[in-house]
């Protein structure tokens, strides 16, 4: 798509160390470099930097994961200068934390602002809903998923004309199953010290944090295995992002069930994709809805059948019983049922579901078609405003 001659786009964003909303972030900058514009992100950094900046888009640093209300102010204030030094075309705030200080100096500098809305937030006072609601005042917000959108109209008085549903991109190129080699498979299977004993491996792709559930999954496996069932082994792959009390209650529960070597922790991935292929089905049993979910879409688009919490944007990701199951949230019980049925149903029929679930994350969830919405997202607010 072609962009306005000397289009610069700044994205804001609290740290760029893993998740869907930083991955998004460096998506969008690249594709903004690849159609001839500049790509600025002002974030606190992380490990996600690197490729960034590899990419050609440029960071700058400074402390926008803050909710200090001076800090705040004074990133504000860096972000005004930033704007008229770069002259910057629009601004895109992906949190609401930094959506403040981007938010009033987008306005201090008659600059467009966008936001997107990444995530269900929670607001049982008025004072959460107007922290929440600084992701709507600007000329447009982007919804990651029908779900969020109809959450947010029901939660905020916003035009409905002023919204738009872009859903996650994932990189089609990256989670190809016919680019994985099978070395790679192998290095990491040696990397997380897993035998070749025929058992059925399942991974839970995310944060160690509690709204990822899985201390249900521990509870679940507990139950299979009280019936007899060793069969199987599930994988964590997330980090604990300094979480370490949660993840030694994790870790705690692990021992407790005596499920040592039937659920195991393994930390930070860096090849989701030779993990996804390591596995034989993933699972996501998150307590909290994910507005999105890309660990349901990823491992679809590598060929695998996903095992999900029945709410949030999974349930329109997942087609219950044709490209996995939807589980009832939070429920062991349902859970432990859930796993048996998917290792029951045996690696031909998950092949079969897995081969619909490739097709559809291919037709509805690339990076490219993400990109391209949010690039006719920014010219139309251009327009707009002219």
């Amino acid at each position: 798509m072609a962009l306005p001659p000397d289009f610069t786009l700044l994205q804001v964003i609290p740290e760029l160390e893993t998740g869907g909303a930083e991955q998004t972030t460096i998506d969008v900058a690249q594709a903004v470099v690849r159609a001839g514009g500049t790509a600025l992100v002002a974030t606190r950094g992380g490990r996600m930097t690197a490729r960034l900046e590899a990419d050609g888009a440029r960071l700058t640093q400074m402390p926008v994961q803050t909710k200090n209300p001076l800090v705040m102010l004074g990133n504000a204030a860096r972000l005004v200068a930033l704007i008229r030094q770069e002259k910057v075309s629009i601004v895109h705030a992906r949190s609401r934390a930094p959506a403040f200080s981007a938010l009033w100096a987008a306005k201090a500098t008659g600059t467009p602002f966008v936001a997107t809305y990444h995530g269900v937030y929670k607001a049982q006072t008025a004072l959460k809903r107007w922290y929440n609601a600084v992701m709507t005042r600007g000329d447009l917000v982007i919804a990651n998923s029908d779900y969020t959108r109809d959450h947010v109209l029901a939660q905020h008085q916003v035009d409905p004309g002023r919204m738009v549903t872009i859903p996650r991109g994932v990189d089609l190129d990256r989670f190809d199953p016919s680019f994985v080699t099978p070395n790679r498979v192998d290095a990491l299977r040696e990397a997380w010290g897993l035998p070749h004993d025929g058992r059925t491996r399942i991974v839970l792709a995310g944060r160690l944090t509690r709204i990822k559930g899985h201390l249900t999954v521990v509870e679940a496996a507990s139950r299979l295995v009280q019936a007899g069932r060793r069969d199987f082994q599930i994988l964590f792959a997330g980090d604990d992002q300094g979480r370490t009390g949660y993840a030694a209650e994790v870790q705690g529960a692990i021992d407790a069930a005596g499920l040592a070597d039937v659920v195991k922790i393994v930390g930070h991935c860096d090849d989701m994709p030779a993990a996804y292929l390591l596995a034989d089905f993933a699972i996501l049993p998150t307590i909290v809805p994910e507005s999105f979910g890309r660990a349901a879409v990823e491992p679809q688009a590598m060929g695998r059948t996903v095992i999900a919490a029945n709410h949030g944007g999974v349930t329109e990701t997942v087609l219950d019983g044709k490209t996995g199951w939807l589980t009832a949230v939070g429920d062991a019980d349902a859970w432990a049922e859930a796993i048996a049925r998917a290792i029951d149903v045996g690696p031909r029929r998950r092949q079969e579901m897995g081969e619909l679930g490739r097709r559809r994350a291919r037709q509805l969830y690339s990076v490219g078609a993400m990109c391209a919405a949010t690039l006719a997202a920014y010219e139309r607010v251009l327009e707009a405003r002219a």
